[in-house]
């Protein structure tokens, strides 16, 4: 019986392809030559539907690594799971008019692990980065050969071309010495060219690397970290090193030599060593002395020659010696940063921040004398012989008395501690007198004044009555930051995601411990923000005030340091776009955080069909709150001005295969503060927005002596009717924080002022 889908078969319909493009003959691979660059594949032509005209055909979309759009129709073979990748299914698929192509895919099964969906997307921007930089060139394959992705499908999924060649491991005992050798130096040049691309493969073993008799092929980079990060534990023994089984330590190019040195020992001795140190038998194989002798089969990273050197060592021609590829645009705005940072370095002196007046223009009002009579804060905080408790109680450690004068956040006026105007807040707003005066119980006391608050006095007619949490008047000098960036932004996101980490101890590894300003007002913050945000719910927009509260508040303290209260402002971009009453509180704020929108800043036609579907607009004039708000703010420093400021390009996630924005968003952030790192990306962040976007859209940097720059993501992806499909997956969300508290003198081990003009 005939088979009508036989290729055979004169009576087998058409393949539907995708829409007809002049520039390919009939019947030419639409995918290419698999050692020629993908390109985009005439997306103009790819972008009109191919309806499937058989019932063995879907239709595809996804992006090619240039990230332009196409679409083909595709048929499908049976899914199986693949070895080392758990939660993941693969299948063979043939696009169009029959270009073959592997696909993993996250079923929705797996998607409730969001280590699954970090893993994949990982392994496409690794598989992005070495397309991009090594596709265009020969040697580049070496590399599995990605041809498209989707990270946004309902099942995320990474396409590939399909191996040529057999395992290694089919090819043990077989190979003479010149293919060993050969294959050695081109695993060797494979590690070359990952070091230079920042990465470790981490999966190299006789199963995951082909050979075809010319060259070999390593498998898809599903293992792959950033050189630099913390190991994650990865592979079995003896292929993966002994530091990478265990998780020590931080990832290593030379974790892969450690594999390659393997792999050239089991080619040549037929069986796999015990993988915990040079062989025992390493002396009987003279074709392997000299790797023994440079030390690859070492137990330690630090013990194995660099990939560089040991190519010299083989004798292999290094194809990055005499570089590839064109000049890198961003250096020239790169250089343009370091000019930018000499001039403000000199329009200061280099005067830190906390050497400047008080940006009021006022003098911190001088204390008090000491009441007569034993106060509540006498009683709290000691010095008063009013009180003494009836049964002998061991003293306990106080603190020294706060400063009497405190600024008001909202109104800018100082504020005297005074107990008569201590305050609870019930379930329905109304504010309640607390008097404590016949409380005998110092820890009663402590308790009470941790969830106090007290009314500030300067409430003027058309003012909104307001008050502080008693803790920021009891406490070390507050520190004040606001969000700035207009409507649809992603302000609240982003200080949702900042929270969250904190609430998941994100500043610990810093030196930093967090408690609730106000317990309360901390628990609704975290329960109708940050808790909403954990569960892949968008936050809705911030309304418009009459009136600028802080949306929430911190006790920071670092080691034995007295705490330091820090409240966060998060306003409706509406309200800050306008010079109004309600933006008056900006004068006394002591940081900011400028959040810049991709959407609305970079001209990269990627982004087109995003802003088409959330009805944003590019702008060339920059953001309109920026302006207004740093139109504002008195400027003291050479004409700058003095308060931090941290620039924070939410929503990288948009352009995070863009090679400058993976570098940083690809990576958690270390673990302890780096000032040169903070520099770098800042120096990244600045020349990528000035190649991409209008110089508006940099004024924070060039209006504030002290500006940093991230990139940050405080959602990891765009929402679907007002849920994010698979979580909220906050990136880098704390950079800008930890910059700002190190400016401030919050982070232990930054100098109080280390800016990037020092």
């Amino acid at each position: 019986m005939t088979d009508p889908n036989h290729p055979s078969d004169p009576n087998r319909p058409p393949d539907p392809a995708r829409p007809t493009d002049p520039d390919r003959p009939p019947g030419q691979d639409p995918l290419g030559d698999p050692n020629q660059p993908l390109g985009p594949e005439h997306p103009d032509h790819l972008r009109e539907p191919t309806p499937p005209t058989h019932p063995y055909y879907q239709e595809l979309e996804f992006l090619t690594p240039r990230e332009a759009p196409v679409r083909f129709a595709v048929r499908y073979g049976e899914d199986h799971r693949p070895p080392g990748r758990p939660g993941v299914l693969a299948r063979r698929a043939t696009l169009g008019a029959g270009a073959p192509v592997l696909q993993y895919r996250l079923p929705s099964s797996a998607q409730g692990d969001p280590h699954a969906y970090a893993l994949l997307e990982r392994e496409t921007a690794a598989a992005v980065a070495l397309e991009r930089r090594y596709g265009g060139a020969k040697f580049g394959a070496v590399f599995a050969r990605i041809v498209g992705f989707d990270l946004t499908a309902a099942e995320p999924f990474v396409l590939y071309r399909p191996p040529t060649g057999r395992p290694l491991s089919e090819w043990a005992g077989r190979l003479g010495a010149e293919d060993q050798e050969r294959i050695t130096g081109q695993l060797a040049m494979a590690v070359r060219l990952l070091d230079e691309a920042d990465l470790v493969h981490r999966a190299i073993a006789p199963d995951t690397v082909r050979w075809d008799g010319a060259r070999v092929r390593l498998c898809e980079p599903y293992a792959a970290q950033r050189a630099g990060e913390a190991r994650e534990p990865f592979g079995g023994a003896p292929w993966a090193s002994p530091e990478q089984r265990a998780g020590q330590g931080v990832v290593d190019p030379r974790d892969d030599l450690w594999s390659v040195a393997e792999l050239a020992y089991y080619l040549l001795a037929g069986r796999p060593d015990r993988g915990e140190g040079p062989p025992a038998d390493l002396a009987d194989y003279r074709r392997l002395a000299a790797l023994g002798q440079s030390g690859l089969f070492a137990a330690r990273a630090a013990d194995r020659p660099r990939p560089a050197d040991l190519m010299r060592l083989l004798h292999v021609p290094d194809p990055l010696a005499t570089g590839i590829g064109a000049a890198d645009p961003l250096d020239r705005w790169r250089t343009e940063y370091d000019r930018q940072t000499a001039r403000k370095r000199a329009a200061t002196g280099g005067a830190p921040p906390g050497g400047e007046p008080r940006r009021d223009g006022t003098e911190p009002p001088p204390p008090d004398p000491r009441p007569a009579r034993a106060s509540l804060r006498d009683r709290l905080f000691g010095g008063g012989d009013a009180f003494r408790p009836t049964a002998p109680v061991p003293p306990a450690p106080a603190p020294p008395p706060p400063p009497r004068g405190r600024m008001c956040p909202h109104c800018l006026l100082p504020v005297e501690y005074d107990e008569r105007l201590l305050v609870t807040i019930d379930a329905k707003g109304n504010r309640i007198p607390l008097d404590l005066s016949a409380e005998r119980r110092p820890g009663h006391v402590a308790d009470a004044l941790r969830k106090a608050y007290h009314l500030c006095p300067h409430t003027v007619d058309g003012d909104e009555e307001h008050e502080l949490p008693v803790p920021y008047l009891t406490n070390g000098e507050p520190l004040s930051v606001a969000l700035v960036g207009s409507s649809s932004v992603g302000k609240t996101h982003l200080l949702a995601a900042m929270l969250g980490e904190v609430e998941l101890g994100g500043l610990e590894p810093y030196g930093l411990k967090c408690r609730p300003l106000n317990p309360e007002a901390h628990r609704t913050f975290v329960r109708e923000r940050v808790q909403r945000l954990k569960e892949g719910r968008q936050l809705g927009r911030t309304g418009q005030q009459t009136f600028a509260r802080f949306a929430d508040g911190l006790l920071v303290s670092a080691g034995g340091a007295r705490p330091r209260p820090v409240v966060f402002f998060d306003l409706a971009g509406e309200d800050l776009a306008q010079d109004g009453e309600v933006g008056r509180f900006l004068m006394g704020v002591d940081a900011f955080v400028f959040v810049l929108d991709p959407l609305r800043a970079l001209r990269l036609p990627g982004l087109d069909p995003v802003r088409e579907q959330s009805g944003l607009r590019r702008r060339d004039l920059g953001d309109e709150a920026f302006t207004t708000v740093l139109n504002r703010i008195p400027r003291q420093r050479g004409g700058l001005v003095a308060a931090p400021a941290a620039l924070a390009v939410n929503k990288s996630d948009l352009v995070r295969f863009e090679p400058v924005v993976d570098r940083w968003l690809g990576r958690a952030l270390p673990g302890r503060h780096d000032p040169d790192a903070v520099r770098e990306e800042s120096r990244d962040a600045y020349a990528f927005l000035a190649h991409h976007a209008g110089a508006a859209w940099l004024k924070p940097f060039d209006d504030c002596a002290d500006c940093t720059l991230h990139f940050v993501a405080a959602t990891g992806g765009q929402a679907r009717d007002d849920r994010f499909p698979h979580g909220a997956r906050p990136r880098r969300v704390l950079a800008p924080l930890l910059s700002l508290f190190a400016l401030c003198g919050l982070l232990p081990g930054a100098e109080p002022g280390e800016g990037i003009v020092r």
